[in-house]
């Protein structure tokens, strides 16, 4: 899910193929977008200047929903379909495509292949791709990303983890600075950042679901995650350390919780 400056929320609407665009001031779907028929599983969004962009899990495509003068939503139809190519294959029958942002020039999109661990710059107008190069660097069971000027945070959701890679303008290359560990992950799908924090939803994919399953999520404090702490600071603080020995637990500052149902 995605807010535009407008107050308006794009969902990505995983099984049914398709995407709403809902009012967050009012909860009105606003528009309604069908994508595809099954298979497919229509997993993320990210939002450009000129268009909402989709991922879909089973099928080798982004939905480009292009946005009008004014932020104007199309009609029902009014979507296109991009194919993949280049180095990007579909891979079996698990998760593939996952979550998606611009690179941080904005020219293009990078995304995530869950299923294999790799991460991809597609050009927006082709739809070819390019594996983006990080040494050393495997993103297995990637699921939501973040980007925040050229850092990329990219979510591991049942490894409990986010590797926090810093790219090249053009999203081509990348090398890791961190990763991310917290005792309150429970296989987080996501994050999002607000108030110098970063917030990640639990979604414990293996715990069963019922109407009493409490769901959190997690607030971290995100200030010194976007450059390199100074080597005082990083001698000062085992969670600082630069480069990361092992898998940086951040400062946690609290969790939220709520029942399903």
């Amino acid at each position: 899910m995605k807010v535009d400056r407008r107050g308006r929320l794009f969902v990505a609407g995983g099984t049914a193929g398709d995407a709403r665009v809902i009012d967050t001031r009012t909860g009105a779907v606003l528009a309604r977008y069908r994508f595809a028929d099954a298979p497919t599983f229509v997993n993320d969004v990210t939002l450009t200047r000129d268009a909402a962009w989709f991922t879909d899990s089973n099928r080798p495509v982004l939905y480009r929903l292009p946005l009008g003068r004014g932020g104007t939503l199309p009609p029902a139809g009014g979507f296109t379909t991009l194919p993949l190519t280049g180095d990007f294959q579909q891979s079996g029958t698990g998760v593939n495509l996952n979550g998606i942002v611009p690179t941080p020039d904005g020219r293009g999109l990078i995304v995530v292949q869950s299923n294999t661990g790799f991460l991809f710059r597609v050009d927006p107008a082709t739809g070819v791709t390019t594996t983006v190069d990080v040494p050393g660097t495997s993103f297995v069971n990637g699921d939501g990303l973040l980007l925040l000027g050229r850092t990329l945070y990219v979510v591991q959701n049942r490894l409990n983890q986010v590797a926090v890679v810093e790219l090249n303008r053009a999203g081509t290359t990348g090398v890791l600075r961190r990763v991310l560990t917290d005792p309150d992950f429970d296989v987080p799908t996501t994050v999002a950042a607000a108030l110098g924090r970063l917030y990640l939803p639990n979604a414990r994919f293996s715990t069963p679901p019922t109407p009493a399953t409490p769901y959190t999520a997690v607030a971290v404090d995100g200030r010194w995650l976007l450059t390199p702490p100074s080597p005082a600071r990083a001698a000062g603080s085992p969670r600082c350390r630069w480069p990361p020995a092992a898998p940086a637990a951040p400062r946690r500052r609290s969790a939220w919780c709520c029942a399903a149902g």
